[in-house]
């Protein structure tokens, strides 16, 4: 099943009809009664992508012991500039200017202004 969400484009006024935009299937959590928390798509004037999508799963992923499934990240010509996520068999962990490293999650609260940290350093000219 794909899911829709309403992008809402930097010239677009917010009381205008939205345009669905399909967003492929990027995994499937089997055997898991997961429930999205938060999902956030958004296309930069420079063409950039940043999405952010947390999942709340009835058991960790492991190898982490929190119980969230997340992926956040931005590209930039079809290239990743930042990026965090908790893959099975790897955790926690987040890609920075071309460099896999440990992250250590904390909360949701935290994952979402750490990410917005890293896009807003890479985004600053």
């Amino acid at each position: 099943m794909a899911y829709s969400t309403p992008v809402v484009r930097p010239s677009q006024r917010l009381d205008e009809p939205q345009r669905l935009t399909p967003e492929p299937v990027v995994g499937v959590i089997a055997n898991m009664q997961a429930r999205l928390v938060t999902r956030f798509r958004d296309i930069t004037p420079d063409s950039g992508v940043i999405e952010l999508v947390i999942w709340k799963v009835p058991a960790p992923v492991p190898p982490t012991e929190h119980g969230y499934k997340y992926r956040a990240v931005y590209t930039r010509k079809g290239l990743r500039i930042v990026g965090f996520d908790n893959a099975r068999g790897k955790g926690d962990h987040c890609h920075l200017d071309g460099q896999e490293q440990p992250y250590a999650f904390v909360s949701v609260e935290q994952l979402v202004e750490a990410f917005i940290a890293a896009v807003t350093a890479r985004r600053t000219p």
